[in-house]
């Protein structure tokens, strides 16, 4: 059995709203709504687990009754860091469980079935999958202090924007985020290579934004 893990921890602050950004409405309809309503496009059969703050989940119960919300998922409190919000979304999954595991950030309404899909079959075999677009702007890298800094241009071919969903064989995530703590953690990929497994990357697609500043959501409504 396959599980996807949404992850949606944002409070809004670089949006300038008080309302968390994974709440705020896109074609009339709340991000995180369209969110799970993609990764149920694409399977049916799909388990999914919502990690939300705990401070947030009233509200969330309100819009899903608000909005005739349908969508079946399992829900958990989220965690002092994403990886700690993974740790709780894992607990849920049966300790003997086997398939594949993918973890997704809530406020990414746009991965595109094919992708999710490739996601899924690819890490069947590799284990560690993660989608990535490349870079199509110059890339410059900044040196030394703020006060004398320099910049040089790097070659972008050789750099990778990730996105999500990451997908992972179900155990080895599970044995991965039983690594304590640390600040290099920035996404699940780095989880587990830091447990010494290679990830592989899979094309992703560029619609598959990160919804995070009242830009991204002009963007977003014209994607919808």
């Amino acid at each position: 059995m396959d599980y996807i893990i949404i992850v949606a921890g944002g409070k809004g602050l670089r949006m300038g709203t008080d309302i968390p950004k994974q709440f705020l409405p896109i074609g009339g309809k709340p991000v995180l709504m369209r969110t799970l309503e993609r990764f149920r496009e694409y399977s049916a059969d799909l388990q999914i687990i919502l990690v939300l703050p705990q401070a947030q989940q009233d509200y969330w119960q309100q819009l899903c009754k608000e909005y005739d919300f349908k969508v079946e998922y399992q829900l958990t409190d989220g965690g002092e860091t994403r990886f700690h919000s993974v740790q709780h979304g894992l607990a849920l999954i049966p300790d003997d469980a086997e398939g594949v595991v993918g973890v997704h950030d809530g406020v990414r309404p746009f991965p595109s079935v094919e992708v999710i899909r490739n996601c899924y079959e690819t890490a069947r075999e590799k284990k560690a999958v993660i989608p990535v677009i490349p870079i199509v702007e110059t890339v410059r890298h900044l040196i030394g202090e703020s006060n004398v800094q320099r910049t040089i241009t790097v070659p972008r071919g050789d750099y990778r924007l990730v996105q999500t969903p990451q997908t992972f064989d179900i155990q080895l995530l599970k044995a991965a985020n039983r690594q304590p703590y640390n600040d290099g953690f920035t996404d699940d990929a780095s989880v587990v290579e830091a447990f010494g497994i290679d990830v592989t990357l899979v094309e992703g697609n560029r619609e598959n934004i990160k919804i995070t500043t009242p830009y991204d959501l002009k963007i977003a409504e014209v994607l919808i």
